[in-house]
Parts: C-alpha cells; sequence; structure tokens
C-alpha cells in the first residue's frame, strides 16, 4: 500500500471521514457514536468515533470498518486527518493496514481481498495543508510498525508442523539480513557445549532440535543497551504433565514472547532507534516421549544453579533461566525485560484486558506502564515481594519450577524467574499469556494479536 499526503480530497473515488459524537453533523439519524457509520453520499462515508477517543481507541475503530470490508475496498481511497494530533494520526494508519490483515496461510482458493492491501494500493490522507517533513516520519513509523505486526500475527498463526525452533531462527537470521542487525543462533551442539541445561531438559522430548538464537541491533550512536528475551516455545504439550486435549491445538501460540522479541528488533532496526536493542530467544518444542523429562527429575541450568523440575508443563521459565542469564552475562544490558505467555494464573487475574508486570524497579515499571498506556497495550503490575521466595524452595535442589498450589501462580514464576537475573537492578517480567494469542476483530476465532511490539517501540523511544 502506498501511503500519500495530500491537502484535498480529489484524488481517489471515496472520502473516509472520521466524525466525533462531540460534534456530529446535522443529520436525522447519525450521531456520531463509536462505530457507527454512514454513507453520506456519493463518494463519502463517515466513521462515528464517540466522544474524545483516545489514539488507541481509534486505532481498533478504523481497523475493524477496514477489516470488515477487506474484499470490498476500492484500489484508493482518501481519509480527511487534518483535525487529528500526531498519535491519532499515527492509530489511523496503523489501523487502515492492518485491517487488511489475511489469515488465509494454507487455503488453496483463498478468497481474494481488495487491492487497497496489495502494492498497487493508494491511501491518500487529506492533511487540509502542505506535506511536512514530520507527517512524513509518522507515516513512515506507522506503516513499519503495522507490517511487522502483519509478519508476526502470520508467524503467532502459523500450526506447530510449519514452525519449528528452526523456523524462528530462518525468520531471525532473514530479518537481520535485510535490516541490518547481527543475529547468532546455537544450534544443538553449541547448546550443550556453553551449558544451556535448562533448554536442553526441555527438548529432550522433541525430534525437532532446539536454538538459542541471538540478535544485535547495535547502532553506532546508542544511548543504552536494552536485553529482551523472549519465550519460545513453538509448540507445548505440556510434556510428561501433559495438558488437557480439548484446546492444546492453540499451543502453537505459546512462542508468543519470542514473536514479541522477533519483531521488536526488526522495528527498530528499520527505525534506526538509538537504543541498542539485544534479543535473546531460548527455542524448543515441549513434547512428549521417553526421553522426556520427568517430574522430579534435576537439571542444571547456564547460570549453575541446579532446578528441580516439578511440573514439566512450566517449561517456559526453564528456559527462559537460560536465556536470562546468558543475556545478563554475556551482554551486561541498562535494562533487561523478558516477555512470555507463562502463566494461566495471570489470565485469571487479570483476564484478556491486559498483561502482567512484575519489577522491583519502580522507575522502569513507569515507563513501561506509560508506553502501555500510550499504545493501548496495557499492562498491570502485580507484586513481586519475597514473601514468596519460600513457594520456590526445594529440598534436593537450589530451586524448584512450581510450587504446586492454585494461587499466586503468576507471582511465584516470576519469583524463579527472578534468581535467574543475577540481581539485575532493572528487570522487568511481562506475562503476556492473556494478550498474545486471542479473539480479535481480525479472525473469526483466537488468534495472533503481535501484542507487545507497540509496547516495546514506544518504552524505546522514550528512554532518556
Amino acid at each position: 500500500m502506498q501511503i500519500i499526503l495530500t491537502a484535498t480530497a480529489q484524488s481517489a473515488p471515496l472520502l473516509l471521514k472520521l466524525i466525533s459524537s462531540d460534534s456530529p453533523p446535522e443529520h436525522p439519524v447519525f450521531s456520531g457514536k463509536a462505530g457507527e457509520i454512514w454513507w453520506a453520499g456519493t463518494g463519502e462515508l463517515w466513521l462515528g468515533t464517540g466522544s474524545k477517543p483516545d489514539a488507541p481507541a481509534l486505532r481498533k475503530l478504523v481497523r475493524k470498518l477496514f477489516h470488515s470490508r477487506k474484499s470490498a475496498w476500492p484500489e484508493a481511497i482518501s481519509i480527511e486527518v487534518s483535525g487529528l494530533h500526531e498519535a491519532e494520526l499515527e492509530s489511523v494508519v496503523n489501523g487502515v493496514i492492518t485491517g487488511g490483515y489475511d489469515l488465509q496461510l494454507y487455503k488453496t482458493n483463498p478468497v481474494a481481498i481488495s487491492p487497497l492491501f496489495g502494492a498497487n494500493g493508494r491511501l491518500f490522507l487529506v492533511t487540509g495543508e502542505k506535506k511536512t517533513q514530520r507527517l512524513s516520519e509518522i507515516i513512515t513509523k506507522a506503516s513499519a510498525t503495522a507490517e511487522v505486526q502483519l509478519r508476526i500475527m502470520d508467524l503467532m498463526n502459523a500450526p506447530g508442523n510449519k514452525k519449528t525452533p528452526g523456523t524462528l531462527a530462518k525468520w531471525a537470521l532473514e530479518s537481520g539480513d535485510s535490516y541490518g542487525y547481527s543475529v547468532k543462533v546455537f544450534d544443538q551442539t553449541e547448546l550443550q557445549h556453553y551449558g544451556f541445561s535448562a533448554l536442553l531438559a526441555v527438548n529432550q522430548g522433541s525430534t525437532e532440535d532446539a536454538a538459542m538464537i541471538v540478535m544485535d541491533y547495535h547502532p553506532e550512536k546508542s544511548r543504552k543497551t536494552v536485553a529482551l528475551v523472549g519465550k519460545g516455545v513453538t509448540f507445548d504439550t505440556g510434556g510428561i504433565s501433559i495438558k488437557p486435549g480439548n484446546n492444546m491445538h492453540l499451543m502453537k501460540s505459546d512462542m508468543g514472547g519470542a514473536a514479541a522479541v522477533l519483531g521488536t528488533i526488526e522495528l527498530a532496526a528499520r527505525l534506526r532507534l538509538p537504543v541498542r536493542v539485544v534479543g535473546i530467544i531460548p527455542a524448543t518444542e515441549n513434547c512428549v516421549d521417553g526421553a522426556s523429562t520427568k517430574p522430579g527429575d534435576v537439571i542444571d541450568s547456564y547460570s549453575g544453579k541446579t532446578i528441580e523440575v516439578i511440573d514439566t508443563d512450566a517449561e517456559g521459565r526453564l528456559i527462559l533461566a537460560d536465556g536470562l542469564s546468558y543475556a545478563v552475562r554475556e551482554f551486561k544490558p541498562d535494562l533487561l525485560i523478558d516477555l512470555a505467555t507463562l502463566t494461566g494464573s495471570v489470565i485469571q487475574t487479570l483476564g484478556y484486558h491486559a498483561a502482567g508486570l512484575f519489577t522491583q524497579n519502580d522507575a522502569l515499571a513507569a515507563a513501561l506502564e506509560n508506553a502501555g498506556a500510550a499504545t493501548g497495550e496495557r499492562i498491570w503490575r502485580l507484586p513481586l515481594w519475597n514473601d514468596y521466595n519460600d513457594e520456590i524452595q526445594s529440598d534436593i535442589a537450589d530451586v524448584k519450577n512450581f510450587h504446586g498450589k492454585p494461587l499466586a501462580g503468576a507471582i511465584v514464576a516470576a519469583k524463579f524467574l527472578e534468581v535467574f537475573t543475577d540481581e539485575h537492578p532493572a528487570w522487568a517480567h511481562l506475562d503476556i499469556a492473556g494478550m498474545a494469542f486471542g479473539d480479535t476483530d481480525l479472525v473469526p476465532g483466537r488468534a495472533g494479536t503481535a501484542f507487545g511490539i507497540r509496547l516495546l517501540r514506544q518504552f524505546l523511544e522514550n528512554l532518556d
């Protein structure tokens, strides 16, 4: 899709106007309430935005409209944006592009969608004024972000037989080649050599090799180094502690943290953000086999600490343990953030409206919360008190991976991860289990959302 700034609405056969309910036109039916649609006349469509919508709400309204008609839009349309501030303008562009998301990944006879969303599509943004450099920068940022989100949605929605640890590694290598950042992939032999024992323990039941994917976007003038660690379980059966079968097919989504890290690194490189961003992704399947790690086993880890495995379905924290230790010791980052579809407990706590945030650092918490509020990718801080340390104490190892109780599951998982951060003063854990894969207006069932990419981009842009 080509995005073109223009002063007038004479370049396309259809003009979309965004109408607030605070100042609707005089009309017997149309009131401007959120989501209301009205064909106002030949070539003009009104979309109600409600009263004083924020940028995230506007993005959702535009995305829903464009997706609902994704097969019917003309090749070129105009949108009146003259009254929008910068965040609202970015939201409109993002909503249009992501509204064209097409999930038909493996259909042999896919339904055609509008050419608007193809290479020859044209989106005219009617500014009412001359084109400015700042507006062009906003458009570039919005379109790049949306394009990365679409790529990550495809990756999230791919099934387990089409998406292995090697697939994630290939994605990272190709992205690094395209956008100019370095990528190193540790294979099975190297994982053993360097002692990524917790990752290998989870991988024991799989015929697919594990991988530790290390991405490094390092601009010449970088203010800080931020390390992002993402859980990359490409399919999760639960291992010997096997999951119920009802929704196991959705466990192709257990690499939502890895997806967020892959997307954020690529986007940072595309936008040339002045921050060094290191991405660490421990990637594996968690399968059932005679060689699988058993409940009660004691395993080693990259950190040197031993772990008693109480539940093999608490595997995400095991591979993150190796990823966090490696990130801290190898890169010594100023800020350390991990993202993972880690626990059902966080969904019981927050539902499907926010991710859980865990950190001992108040300034880091505030920065992440502000980024979440600005983007609509909301997070909510939960306690990380030392009172919970007893829940991960093991009789025979340094720590155990699960407390076996139907309470405080997300908190106890975070306390486990904290052990492997070497007491890093600026570490945060984001449990995105309820946000990375769920009900959206883009797909009839549950699907990948690309949660975390816009949040982390905003966070990185806001760094001093």
